[in-house]
């Protein structure tokens, strides 16, 4: 199986699923456990290339739980296939690094983690506006730097955002949570971009608005932005939750930035190459008052030139989605997904998938991208049935 340490668990299951990396908890092992799943589990925490994964699954493997860090495209999935493959599913909610079309033509159901990431990331783009606007990194390597000599009245001043705009480019699941978070913690008025109108989101502004003013208190306002140039001159911070596809690399680019208030905001826990990194680190060089917070960067886990130098903006490892319910919860939905397909199960594909992560889950996947494109049975209950 190549260079890198694999480990196995059951060594007994009569089908052999391949998991390229360790996942945290054991809920995920108990279920592919209970689907007579032999599991091998690669233990280095390098990023392996197609010809390492092909290698592992050599020429019988049921299925597959790969990383996003890993490009599952047409080679794998033939691979796959070539091996008596029927289930693959991506650690993650996003899959800008699967070709779907590609396991489709193989007839290889792709399973993703949705639902489980959704406070947890809206909660680190709220952390990385706040140290951004506060200047918490600048300050913390001040301090330990043995550079603080006593308070002074203009120390480190940052931004205050109570009453200001906050905007959010991409209203699904994670944008309207920031979006909450933003509005009812910090009395923000929204304005949002998404190709789709949010109603809920909208009403529940509103409605927040109306209480608001009951208790005697100034109003919040909800808009969405006609143009995503709009929310950039509007938003005093603005916070990215789109998906990666071609018409969302380098969204933000030289041009946009421009248009962005000189002490604006923003925000990345999406993918990288949502944002020109090289036009950003000019733009923040440009103007020091301007601050960006990043978990995620464009040729990760590299960085382009000057961006680790820039003091106005903090960065951190593409740990969004990092508290251990979340990831732990994660890895249930991927092994969830592998299982049920091995086990010819139909998709659940509900928004709520809580019920797979405690107790005795439905005889379903969770999430499978492509189950209308492979006519996968979609799940009944006696409720809906």
């Amino acid at each position: 199986m190549g260079s890198k340490e694999w480990r196995t668990h059951n060594p007994s299951g009569s089908k052999r699923v391949i998991v390229t990396k360790e996942l945290p908890g054991e809920r995920w092992l108990n279920i592919l456990t209970a689907a007579d799943c032999k599991i091998e589990i690669c233990t280095s925490p390098d990023v392996l290339s197609s010809e390492e994964i092909i290698a592992a699954m050599g020429d019988s493997c049921d299925g597959a739980i790969g990383q996003l860090t890993e490009p599952w495209g047409d080679d794998l999935y033939a691979a796959l296939k070539a091996a008596g493959g029927t289930a693959y599913s991506n650690y993650a909610v996003g899959f800008n690094n699967v070709d779907v079309d590609a396991a489709t033509r193989h007839g290889i159901p792709v399973g993703n983690t949705p639902g489980v990431l959704t406070e947890t990331t809206a909660q680190m783009a709220v952390a990385l506006t706040f140290a951004a606007a506060r200047r918490v990194g600048e300050a913390e390597q001040f301090l330990r730097k043995g550079q603080y000599k006593g308070w002074l009245p203009s120390l480190f001043m940052g931004n205050l955002l109570w009453r200001k705009t906050v905007g959010v480019l991409g209203a699904g699941r994670i944008g309207a949570a920031y979006a909450h978070m933003m509005v009812e913690g910090h009395k923000m008025n929204l304005v949002y971009y998404d190709p789709h109108q949010n109603e809920d989101l909208e009403n529940h502004v509103v409605n927040y608005s109306k209480f608001l003013e009951s208790q005697g208190r100034a109003p919040v306002s909800c808009k969405r932005a006609d143009t995503i140039e709009e929310l950039l001159q509007e938003a005093d911070c603005v916070s990215i939750h789109t998906i990666l596809d071609d018409s969302t690399h380098h969204l933000i680019n030289a041009e946009r930035l421009a248009l962005m208030k000189a002490d604006a905001i923003i925000i990345n826990t999406s993918r990288g190459p949502v944002i020109d990194e090289a036009a950003l680190v000019a733009h923040c060089q440009k103007h020091p008052d301007f601050k960006a917070g990043l978990d995620v960067f464009e040729d990760e886990p590299d960085m382009k030139p000057g961006l680790v130098d820039l003091d106005n903006v903090v960065i951190v490892p593409h740990i969004a989605s990092a508290t251990s319910w979340t990831r732990q919860g994660m890895a249930t939905l991927a092994a969830s997904n592998v299982a049920a397909i091995l086990q010819g199960y139909p998709a659940w594909q509900r928004p709520d998938i809580s019920v797979f992560l405690e107790g005795e889950a439905p005889q379903a996947a969770p999430s499978i991208i492509n189950a209308d494109a492979l006519n996968i049975p979609i799940f009944e209950d006696d409720a809906t049935s």
